[in-house]
């Protein structure tokens, strides 16, 4: 049977990552490794010191480990040190939130872990719910039940089952799939990342400022084809293919160099 590695950043209770682990049991032997607590928006930072590890159990047996550490952290002792070897796949989520554009891409805890399994050539998908407020609190998502994120963990078992059976489509490494609330679920759209940035999400307090809340409309719109457009124009779902590659134009560098060596 194929090794599925199972990690989130909402944190080892989470009904998400709950309901993303069931679904994949259907199709191989499942290992859980994730923060023990929420580390949304940590990305793929790695812990500069100490990390503790907890055997846990899920409630259907799936063998599961809570860390203190970051969702990166967790794929790298999950492939080190419990699996010793790296995984078939690499399931992250289900994210409670919003995980669109480039700014998402390189903040997320979720797409950290899928960032750090494609970094070691394993295939990695990311499933987010785009619940669309959160705030600081966070009540709004310990009201998402396990109903709601239903078709969402349908779409990863999908998504899962054609990587296993037929690999990841070529050129791609992540393959991030964001679910609008109340989707139609057959309403599936290709997109791109959105490359527009957060706005002004801070709020004064008395002697800084603060994230109070998390909501879709403080978003950029995007451009049509884009996931946030998508996302934000339609009950749909958002697949966005993504391939884990820096250009290096050294052609445009000439000058530059011919500076720094200048007398």
């Amino acid at each position: 049977m194929p090794t599925i590695l199972v990690i989130n950043d909402d944190g080892i209770n989470s009904i998400g990552l709950a309901a993303l682990a069931k679904q994949m049991t259907k199709l191989g032997d499942v290992t859980v490794v994730t923060p023990g607590d929420e580390r949304s928006g940590i990305g793929k930072a790695l812990s500069i010191g100490h990390v503790n590890i907890t055997e846990a159990r899920f409630g259907d047996g799936t063998r599961a480990y809570a860390t203190s550490g970051t969702p990166a952290d967790s794929f790298l002792i999950a492939v080190n040190k419990i699996l010793k070897r790296m995984p078939d796949l690499l399931v992250s989520g289900i994210n409670i939130g919003p995980n669109l554009g480039i700014d998402d891409l390189l903040t997320s805890g979720t797409l950290g872990a899928a960032f750090e399994a494609a970094i070691h050539k394993v295939p990695a998908i990311a499933v987010s719910y785009c619940l669309s407020e959160i705030t600081d609190k966070m009540p709004e998502k310990t009201k998402v039940s396990i109903d709601d994120l239903e078709a969402t963990a349908l779409l990863g078992y999908k998504a899962a089952k054609h990587v296993l059976e037929r690999g990841m489509p070529r050129e791609v490494d992540i393959i991030s799939i964001n679910v609008a609330e109340n989707a139609d679920c057959s309403n599936v759209k290709l997109t791109s990342l959105c490359y527009d940035g957060y706005g002004d999400i801070h709020t004064a307090t008395r002697d800084g400022y603060r994230i109070k809340s998390w909501s879709l409309r403080h978003y950029p719109d995007g451009d049509p084809g884009t996931d946030l457009h998508a996302i934000k124009n339609g009950k749909c779902v958002s697949v966005t293919p993504i391939k884990v590659e820096f250009l290096h134009n050294k052609e445009a560098m000439k000058d530059f160099l011919d500076s720094l060596s200048a007398e």
